[in-house]
């Protein structure tokens, strides 16, 4: 699989294209340090870093006596009148949070433009969305923000949330996101009365590289939002906290070994939606992700959390950092072609494609055997398969990707049924050079060795492969992918293959932005705000 060679971005105002995707996964931080800084890193371990931790944690206990008086007896669906007392609290609990930010190495921090008030814009969305620290803001205003409700059980921690006043999503509560969604809108249209919702529309961490897919649940309620953009210009990236890279821990502990830790926040002018975007949340979430991608200097691309479910998917073959298969998965759901029920779908289309023993299709087939219309998306995909370059495709690696982007941790059962496609009627066997192709499809890569790993589960040298003696081996290694399969793809075409520092990494849930977005499929504009955090 290849990236298509032409890129196609979209004109101002089109809501329903994307930017070409970022050379960069979003969902990946390969942290690496020279050793001058590995040993500045060790010499703050054991002096400045234990201060700044004793001091940060002594801070956030001293700040809970003071949210815990003040949330006693509150109303949850009532704001009480700013007292003496209470504002007296609040200016003692943003002076605490200063402190504990400080003593963590920001030192000073810069703040430009101004930060509307909540008769202006009831919403702020704030991006990029890369770690825990994006709580300064927070801090900072004491706006509310969006969580799970299990936060509110959380030690201390839980007492300072509820203090903020949060908008909670219970995941135990099937209809926790229309309520969620509905209470969002009910304080946003209060005209001023509830403090401002702060709100990271990307619903997830990346590395600032760009930025993601944005959730409409922030623009659902269809009222003038101020976008923020956060930066930290600092020379060694120990912020950002993603899904695959450093721990939460070791995040916190790089950073608190670094001198300082640089800051910056801008409040962008208050936006507000036309006609046209308020009755179309996604294009009014797009327009509003455009803006700020320009203030931020950096790029936009319709990746979304569901892609980085797919590149942290737990299977026998997990996916390389920068694969062909999250540019296929955007393009899938972008076009609708992403089916309910996947396991009948995928058996109907395995089945026509051995039918069809490897006879290739040219655009306008592939588009009549998937029954849509030729477009530029179709055009986009087509592309990803055409690595001869001859306008043709093997319908047989379409039929496997689409495996891999619907179920991705199934790794055995794609492989199933690309040896139904692939095999022989005399033996139900494949070659080599078959096995390679059905690989490098399912891993998204340009070109794969598998010579290794066919060697070794051929014992007998027989030159052939049953899925059988695929499977048992893989049973029998489980990092066979590991072990035994190599790619080098670092040609004009090929998708760039760079090991991540951490590559078992287990999915860290980073963030305390949980999706809480409604379910809503669009052909134009992928809105599907399904999200499951690994806790």
């Amino acid at each position: 699989m290849r990236f298509p060679t032409i890129r196609r971005c979209p004109g101002e105002g089109d809501g329903n294209k994307e930017l070409a995707p970022p050379f960069r996964n979003p969902f990946v931080h390969d942290l690496r340090f020279t050793p001058l800084e590995k040993a500045k890193i060790a010499l703050m371990t054991v002096t400045l870093f234990p201060i700044r931790l004793f001091l940060a944690a002594f801070m956030m206990l001293l700040a809970w006596p003071f949210a815990f008086i003040a949330s006693v007896g509150r109303n949850e669906m009532v704001v009480e009148p700013q007292s003496l007392w209470r504002k007296f609290v609040d200016v003692a609990l943003r002076t605490i949070m200063r402190v504990m930010w400080f003593a963590g190495g920001f030192h000073w921090m810069t703040v430009k433009g101004r930060q509307a008030l909540p008769a202006e814009a009831p919403i702020l969305t704030l991006g990029p969305h890369s770690s825990y620290f994006d709580a300064i803001p927070v801090t900072m205003s004491m706006s509310s923000i969006v969580m799970k409700a299990e936060s509110k059980d959380i030690p201390v921690w839980g007492t300072l949330i509820k203090y903020i006043r949060p908008v909670f999503v219970s995941r135990s509560d099937q209809d926790s996101r229309k309520k969620t969604v509905e209470e969002i809108k009910r304080r946003a249209q209060s005209g001023g009365e509830w403090p401002q919702i702060m709100i990271f529309p990307e619903g997830t961490c990346t590395n600032r590289s760009c930025l993601i897919t944005y959730k409409p649940g922030a623009f659902i309620p269809a009222v003038p939002v101020q976008p923020v953009v956060i930066k930290y210009p600092n020379k060694m990236d120990t912020i950002t906290w993603t899904w695959q890279g450093p721990g939460a821990f070791k995040i916190l502990w790089l950073t608190l070994c670094q001198l300082h830790n640089e800051f910056i926040i801008e409040f962008l002018p208050v936006y507000t939606p036309s006609e046209e975007e308020k009755n179309n949340p996604a294009l009014f979430a797009h327009n509003v992700r455009r803006l700020m991608a320009k203030a931020l200097d950096i790029p936009i691309t319709d990746y979304s959390f569901e892609d980085c479910q797919l590149a942290m998917a737990e299977g026998q073959l997990r996916l390389p950092v920068d694969t062909c298969l999250l540019e296929f998965a955007k393009l899938v759901r972008r076009l609708g072609l992403k089916p309910q029920n996947v396991e009948k779908v995928l058996q109907e289309f395995g089945n026509r494609a051995r039918k069809m023993e490897g006879e290739k299709l040219g655009l306008e087939d592939f588009a009549h055997y998937l029954d849509v219309p030729v477009s530029d998306m179709l055009r986009d995909i087509f592309s990803l398969f055409n690595e001869q370059e001859d306008n043709m495709i093997d319908i047989r690696e379409y039929v496997i990707a689409l495996s891999v982007v619907c179920r991705p941790a199934k790794t055995l059962e794609t492989m199933k049924l690309a040896f139904k496609m692939f095999e022989a009627e005399e033996d139900g066997a494949i070659t080599v050079a078959e096995l390679a192709c059905i690989l490098k499809t399912e891993l998204g890569v340009a070109d794969l060795n598998v010579s290794r790993l066919f060697a070794a589960i051929d014992t007998e040298d027989t030159g052939k492969l049953t899925f059988d003696k695929f499977r048992s081996f893989a049973e029998q290694h489980p990092n066979f992918s590991e072990d035994y399969l190599s790619t080098d793809n670092t040609g004009r075409n090929g998708c760039p293959h760079q090991p991540s520092a951490t590559p078992n990494a287990k999915p860290q849930t980073n963030g305390f932005c949980p999706d809480f977005s409604p379910r809503v499929n669009h052909h134009d504009t992928t809105t599907d705000g399904s999200v499951k955090k690994h806790n």
